[in-house]
């Protein structure tokens, strides 16, 4: 996917957001000060080998990624210590903004495990034009990772959160100069998209450095 598909500007990025009647507006939860979006990481954090991948929760090449790169990759050398891994959000459209907010109200404990029934369903729960529908199926996805629709409704009606979130992924984007998801970068070297044993390929240079 794309940078001709991503969204054309914040504001248009929040009256997608937003277009659904139950969900609060920027304006009515804007705080006084700037909300501050942290990346979610995994991983040891002195790892030799630090990867940054720039995804989308609705790129279908990235929940291929997922299936055949990322999950041998955090049995491989993630979870072996050998590398440290950021997911960084990318928004192409509301439906991926609305599931990164789902995401990251589970937090640090719960956000990899939501990431991953995102992609390993993203040909279930986007799959409607009513986003009563798909706001629903998210939420079915946060309950199934623990939290009850209290907690979801607050995380998805977060206009202030949405808003902050949309600016640092256009930032983000800006200053790394990226073009298409799922995009690498590993120690700070971009990377399209490839084969696992590509990656694998690259790491093994980078533990032999």
């Amino acid at each position: 996917m794309t940078m001709k598909k991503t969204l054309a500007s914040g504001l248009m990025a929040l009256t997608l957001a937003f277009g659904l009647g139950g969900f609060a507006s920027a304006q009515e939860t804007a705080p006084a000060t700037a909300t501050e979006i942290k990346d979610f990481s995994i991983g040891n954090p002195d790892a030799k080998v630090k990867i940054t991948e720039y995804a989308s929760f609705t790129c279908p090449h990235c929940a291929n990624f997922h299936d055949t790169v990322f999950k041998p990759l955090k049995a491989d050398y993630i979870d072996t210590g050998k590398v440290h891994f950021t997911y960084r959000e990318v928004y192409f459209d509301r439906y991926g903004l609305w599931a990164a907010m789902v995401a990251r109200c589970g937090g640090d404990m719960r956000y990899f495990g939501i990431s991953d029934m995102l992609f390993d369903t993203q040909k279930e729960w986007p799959a409607s034009d009513d986003p009563n529908v798909v706001v629903e199926n998210l939420k079915k996805i946060g309950r199934t990772a623990g939290m009850d629709d209290v907690t979801l409704d607050a995380c998805m009606k977060d206009g202030a959160m949405a808003e902050a979130m949309v600016k640092r992924f256009e930032e983000n984007m800006k200053a790394d100069e990226v073009e298409g998801t799922p995009t690498l970068f590993i120690n700070g070297v971009k990377h399209a998209n490839m084969s696992y044993d590509d990656l694998k390929a690259i790491i093994e240079a980078e533990l032999a450095k």
